[in-house]
Formats: structure tokens, C-alpha cells, sequence
């Protein structure tokens, strides 16, 4: 019987207090997908509110979301989210947060994404996340209302790189801040390269480069694949 992974997508869409549209950002989709897919892995698709998702990041000199957006299975999939009502979370071995500015107004407090998190984890599923992605973990609590980041290392889009595209005033609080005041140790990369980070069954990435090695590191926890505790 396939694996099942449930794909975390934002409902929001506006960027702020800017005229500017945001929501999830593609490539953190698209490239995680093609590894799932590779491996005959099910993907299911969530969102805060259901329904449409909100996409940004649509580069079409990148062949994987070429792909993706020429897959009408997968568009009606993130066009017709599930809602956190509709999730029964023994049904999925990991939860992945894809990222996207649009991810850091309404991941943190959604209450219903956090609880079907903390059980997929507590039964002994995977968590991921990469660059926004982590901001839906800050206000995971498990059991023993201790945070799921307490204690581990993770990565995340970093204060630099928030700088570096110019919205440090605009989102509502800096990721890597908000992770390590919940109890994380942050690894980082220079600004845009490359960083996954292995902890236990949670796996984190820094920035879009990342979203493939999250999903890499997904699959060699399922399929029993030798990996490193820090990538």
C-alpha cells in the first residue's frame, strides 16, 4: 500500500499591508512532488481554509513546475485543498509544510493544522517543512505540551535572507527568531543555498533550493534508506 504524505499549502494571499500577492510558492511543491512521485508515494493536499490555494513563484524555466502546472490532476489538487476538518491523521505517514510569504499569517495559529501535525508525529510519522513552511511548526505542541522544536535543529528562511528581499517590516515576526524563541537550534547556509536538516523524524529546509532534499529526506526515512543526521 502507497505511503501517504499530506502537503501543507496556504490559504493567504495578500502580502502584508502591500498591494502585493503572495500564497505558496511553487518550486516548494513542484520539486518535492517529483521525488514523491518517484517513489510511489500519495499526495494529499491541505489548506487553512480549503479549497483554492493561493500560488506564487510560477517560473516556467523550471521543467518540474512546467510539469506540475501541465498536470491537470495535480492543479485540481491544490485548487480543491482539503480542509484540517476533513484530515484524519492516521492516514498519513509525514505532513509537509510547503512554504511561501503567504504561509507566515496563517500557519502559526491555525489550531486544527498543529493538532493533525503533533498526531502524525506522535504516532511516529515525519514532519517536514522548508524555507516558510517552518513557520507552521513554531506553535506545535505535542502531548506533554512541550513545542515539537524544543531541543532540535532545524532550518528555515533566515533573518539574512528576509533582509535580502526586502520584507523585515513586513511579515508579522522573523522566522528564525520566532523558532529559536520556541527552544530550536538554527543551522543555516549563506543567503539562498542549499540547507536540509535531519533531527529525529522532523525535517527542515532553508530556502526554495532546500525543498527537494526535504522531500529526499522524507523518502529515506520511509523506506528505511540509510541518512545522515545533518545534511
Amino acid at each position: 500500500m502507497s505511503k501517504k504524505v499530506l502537503i501543507v499549502l496556504t490559504s493567504h494571499d495578500k502580502l502584508g499591508d502591500t498591494d502585493q500577492e503572495t500564497g505558496f510558492y511553487l518550486p516548494e511543491v513542484s520539486h518535492p512532488v517529483a521525488v514523491f512521485d518517484r517513489v510511489g508515494f500519495t499526495v494529499e493536499y491541505v489548506s487553512p481554509k480549503g479549497g483554492k490555494a493561493p500560488m506564487t513563484g510560477v517560473d516556467l524555466d523550471d521543467p518540474l513546475n512546467v510539469a506540475f502546472l501541465n498536470n491537470p490532476n495535480k492543479i485540481a489538487q491544490v485548487e480543491n485543498t482539503l480542509h484540517p476538518k476533513e484530515i484524519n491523521p492516521s492516514e498519513y505517514e509525514a505532513i509537509f509544510y510547503a512554504g511561501g510569504h503567504g504561509t507566515m499569517w496563517d500557519f502559526p495559529d491555525d489550531v486544527e493544522l498543529a493538532q493533525i501535525a503533533a498526531k502524525i508525529y506522535e504516532q511516529g510519522g515525519i514532519v517536514g517543512a522548508v524555507c516558510h513552511g517552518p513557520a507552521g511548526l513554531v506553535n506545535i505542541q505535542l502531548a506533554d505540551q512541550s513545542y515539537l522544536v524544543a531541543g532540535k535543529i532545524v532550518s528555515a528562511f533566515t533573518n539574512e535572507e528576509e533582509a535580502a528581499v526586502g520584507l523585515t517590516e513586513v511579515v508579522p515576526f522573523l522566522l528564525e527568531s520566532k523558532l529559536i524563541e520556541r527552544g530550536a537550534t538554527l543551522e543555516k547556509a549563506p543567503n539562498f543555498q542549499a540547507k536540509v536538516v535531519l533531527c529525529d523524524r522532523l525535517v527542515t529546509g532553508q530556502n526554495p533550493a532546500s525543498a527537494g532534499g526535504v522531500a529526499e529526506q522524507i523518502v529515506a526515512l520511509l523506506t528505511n534508506a540509510n541518512v545522515k543526521a545533518v545534511v
